[in-house]
C-alpha cells in the first residue's frame, strides 16, 4: 500500500478484499501498538507510582487506562482532522516537554532527600490528577502512534482494534514497569528522556514536515534508552540480590 496516497478513515466498507486485508494487517498493527507503547508504559507507570498506596496506584491506573482508551478512540475518529491541525501536534508536544522538566525539576528536589528519592520521585498527587494525566499523557503519546497507524492501513475498524489491544497490553505493563520502577534506579529518568524524545519527533513533524523521521532510528533511541534505563539496579534491590 502506498502510505502517501491514503483514502479516509472514514472509508471502512469498500467490499470483502477490504476486511481480508483488515485480518492480514491486524497483527501489524498490534505490533506497532505495542512497540511505540513501551515509552509510553514508563511514563504511565512514573505517573501512577507517585500515588504512594499500591491499591491507588491499581485504581488509577484502572480508571486512567479506561480514559485513555475514550480518547485514543476519539483521537482515531479525528485522525484526518488531527494530523492535519498542526497545533494540535504542537500542544501534545508542549504538554510532553512539560512532563519531562517537571520529572527534572522533581528528580533535582528529591536528591537532597535520600529517604524520598527511595520512595519515587514527586510529591503524591490527588486521585482525580492522577487519573487525568494518565489519560491525558497517553493522548499525547497516541498522537504520534496513531501516526504510525493511519500509514499501514485506512480501515478504522482495524486501527481501532489494534489501539484497543494495545492499550489493554499497556495496562498490565504499565504496571510491571511500577515494580521496574523501584529495582532500577535508571528506568525512570529513561522514562522520561523517552517522553521528551517523543515531544521531539512531534516538533520535527510539524516544524520540518520534509525530514524523514525513519523507523529504526525511533526503535534504536528507545532501545537504547531502555537498555541504561534496565543498566543498575537501586541499592536495596542490590543488596536483596546478595
Amino acid at each position: 500500500m502506498d502510505i502517501t496516497a491514503l483514502p479516509s478513515l472514514s472509508d471502512v466498507f469498500e467490499g470483502a478484499d477490504q476486511w481480508g486485508e483488515v485480518l492480514a494487517l491486524l497483527p501489524v498493527l498490534v505490533m506497532l501498538e505495542l512497540i511505540l507503547s513501551a515509552d509510553n508504559a514508563v511514563a504511565l507507570a512514573a505517573i501512577a507510582r507517585t500515588s504512594r498506596s499500591p491499591e491507588q496506584e491499581r485504581l488509577a491506573l484502572n480508571i486512567g487506562i479506561g480514559l485513555a482508551m475514550l480518547l485514543r478512540v476519539g483521537l482515531i475518529a479525528l485522525a484526518q482532522w488531527v494530523l492535519q491541525s498542526p497545533w494540535v501536534q504542537l500542544l501534545a508536544a508542549a504538554y510532553l516537554f512539560w512532563l519531562f522538566i517537571t520529572h527534572l525539576r522533581h528528580s533535582s528536589h528529591d536528591n537532597s532527600d535520600e529517604a524520598t528519592a527511595q520512595a519515587g520521585s514527586s510529591q503524591p498527587r490527588s486521585l482525580l490528577n492522577t487519573v487525568l494525566l494518565l489519560g491525558f499523557t497517553d493522548l499525547a503519546f497516541s498522537i504520534d502512534s496513531v501516526a504510525a497507524a493511519v500509514a499501514v492501513s485506512d480501515q478504522i475498524l482495524l486501527i481501532s482494534a489494534g489501539a484497543v489491544i494495545g492499550i489493554i497490553a499497556l495496562r498490565f505493563t504499565s504496571g510491571l514497569f511500577i515494580r521496574w520502577l523501584d529495582e532500577y534506579e535508571r528506568l525512570e529518568t529513561a522514562g522520561f528522556l523517552s517522553v521528551a524524545f517523543v515531544a521531539v519527533r512531534l516538533l520535527i513533524h510539524v516544524l520540518v514536515p520534509q525530514l524523514n523521521q525513519p523507523d529504526w532510528l525511533t526503535l534504536l533511541v528507545v532501545f537504547v534508552l531502555f537498555a541504561w534505563g534496565f543498566s543498575v539496579r537501586s541499592p536495596m534491590e542490590t543488596d536483596r540480590a546478595g
